[in-house]
This record gives C-alpha cells, structure tokens and sequence, in this order.
C-alpha cells in the first residue's frame, strides 16, 4: 500500500472531532485519547506509528548538546524527544536567542530527523522535537484529538520561556499546527511544508479543513509545495496555498520536491532543508 493511500486512509477516519484547544486548566478534564471515528482510529493510528518504527539512540551518536527531554501534559501523559542545545557557530553552547519546533509527518520519530536541524542550533536556537503522544518513546493513546492538544501546550510552554520561536510544520504536522490554532497565536516565522487544504472533499466535516483555520495575516509564513508529491500532491494542498498567499504568505513550488525527507536526491534534500533555514533564520524569501 503506497504511503499516499496510508495517509488519505488515516485523514479519513481521523478528522473529526477536533475543537480548539481551551486553558490547560480546561484540557486536563477533557478526555482527549477516546475515539472520535469509532475502530478505526487507533487502527490506523496504530499503522501510521507501525511505520515510524521503533526508536533508536544510535541514531543520535556524533551529535553534539543533544538533550533526552520530556514533557507533562495536562492529562498527565509523557512525551518524550530531544532538544538540540544552541550554540555558537564554533560549537560552544550560548544562551538560546529563542527556539525552533519541528513538527513531524505521521510516520517519523523525533530521533530520526533530529540532527537534520543542527544548523538552527549553531544559529543560537533551541531546538525541540517530540515523538508524538503514542508513538516510539512517548506515552498514551494515539488519537489526533491528543496530538492537537500536545502541540498547544508545548507551544504554550515555549513561548513562556523563549522571546523568539520559529516552527517547521510538515504534513500531518501542519494539520495538527493549523487544527491546533497554534498559528494564531504566531512565532516570529513558521514553515508549513506539504499540508492538505481540505478535508471534507474526503468525509471530513469540513470545519477542519486546514484551510479553515488561517489567519487574516499570513506574512509570517512560508507554504512549500512539491510538484512530485505523492503522497499531498500539489491538488490536495492548492487551495491552501493560494488561500494563504492572499493573506500575505510566501509560496514556494518546486518541481523537483517530493514529500518532506522523501526527495529522491539528497542534493534536494539538502536545497529544500537551506530554504527552510534562510526563510527562518535569515527572513529570506525564496
């Protein structure tokens, strides 16, 4: 089964039900790891972390100021991932101007990417990722309900000890990142690379579309779509991306990309990975 049809199988049964996200006071009552689309969500969420695999320390060997981290949710479940520590652009460690969040796709786990973003580390940020909540090191049910709420509070949480924050949202990342209404309540720059605009074309109630939930002012923002996705083709995210583009956001389309980390070349790998960096880092427009 192509990781296309894994993915639109997964929006499918697991779009619905998810609200805003209120106070943590508010969310630690709510029971957020039920089912909202009946069996067939832990199934398919059970596949979706299936195919993340298990995690692996080893991965990590070489990287430097890496840090085994964790976070408690309101509903009192333990997310686990890493931060990668700021430093200088000579490798010592300084105290982080602000942080990066990397938000994943659905089938990837915090050790397997992590040390792709070294560069934003020796730019002075903290950087953090979490496996999602039931997935490789992280407690409780997989439910997108949860994840959604995870993501408000780590954002919440970091935005209380950093002036500055910067989020790299990736596929189902950005269903959670939009779903979340987490880009409401903005950083200073964000990235949402290979989101869905719509899914009520697939059975979903259409209130959570992703394009549903942007912002009037979107000039913070980089969109990136991949002519050669196939897993959210350039159709599946076109609406959102000229919805954002009216709102002020930068658009980029590039006929060489594919699904994030699944470019067919590292050489555009590592082109699409510099653009993220200059547009974060930098404020560089593609």
């Amino acid at each position: 089964m192509s990781n296309r049809v894994l993915f639109w199988l997964g929006l499918l049964v697991l779009s619905s039900g998810c609200t805003a996200a209120g106070p943590s006071a508010d969310r630690a009552s709510q029971n957020f790891e039920r089912s909202v689309c009946g069996l067939q969500e832990p199934l398919l969420f059970w596949l979706w972390s299936h195919l993340a695999g298990s995690p692996d320390a080893g991965r990590l060997a070489g990287l430097r100021h890496v840090e085994d981290i964790r976070f408690e949710t309101a509903d009192r479940r333990i997310l686990r991932g890493y931060k990668l520590g700021a430093t200088s652009h000579d490798g010592q460690p300084v105290a982080a101007r602000g942080y990066l969040l990397v938000m994943q796709g659905n089938a990837i786990l915090a050790d397997q990417i992590i040390g792709e973003f070294s560069a934003f580390a020796a730019s002075g940020l903290d950087v953090y990722m979490y496996d999602f909540r039931g997935y490789g090191r992280s407690d409780g049910k997989r439910r997108l309900k949860a994840i959604t709420s995870d993501y408000v509070e780590i954002r919440e949480a970091l935005a209380s000890d950093y002036a500055e924050g910067y989020i790299y949202a990736m596929s189902f990342g950005g269903i959670a990142l939009l779903n979340g209404r987490v880009i409401h309540n903005a950083p200073v720059r964000l990235v949402i690379d290979s989101t869905p605009a719509r899914l009520s074309d697939h059975g979903c109630p259409p209130e959570y579309d992703p394009v549903s939930h942007l912002p009037a002012d979107c000039r913070h923002c980089l969109f990136i779509v991949g002519e050669r996705d196939n897993v959210v083709t350039p159709s599946m995210s076109r609406e959102l991306v000229e919805v954002a583009a009216r709102h002020g956001a930068t658009v980029l389309r590039d006929d060489m990309f594919a699904h994030p980390f699944m470019d067919a070349e590292p050489s555009v790998h590592r082109h699409r990975m510099r653009l993220v960096e200059d547009y974060l880092l930098h404020n560089r427009k593609p």
